[in-house]
């Protein structure tokens, strides 16, 4: 737990990206690595924080901004994506 409070002070220039898909990429990364820490056990807790940030990552960049403002990507259930305004 104690390394945890020496992440905190990067969150602030972690969402000080640039662009929307940038601050997305990085809200995205810090979500899933935070996610992946509650949910493993202690043993596993690094291994947990590195599939978590990989998996928001991932997520962040498929699902988002685009490089229209207002514009965001979605998918369905089935997989299929398409833009339309962000919510």
């Amino acid at each position: 737990m104690t390394r945890s409070f020496l992440f905190l002070p990067l969150i602030p220039l972690m969402l000080a990206a640039c662009t929307p898909a940038e601050q997305s990429l990085a809200v995205g990364t810090l979500g899933g690595a935070a996610v992946g820490a509650a949910i493993s056990s202690d043993s596993d807790r690094t291994k947990g924080i590195v599939v978590g940030a990989i998996a928001g990552a991932t997520l962040a960049t498929l699902l988002g901004p685009t490089s229209t403002p207002g514009q965001c990507r979605y998918a369905d259930q089935y997989g299929n994506e398409y833009i339309a305004a962000c919510q």
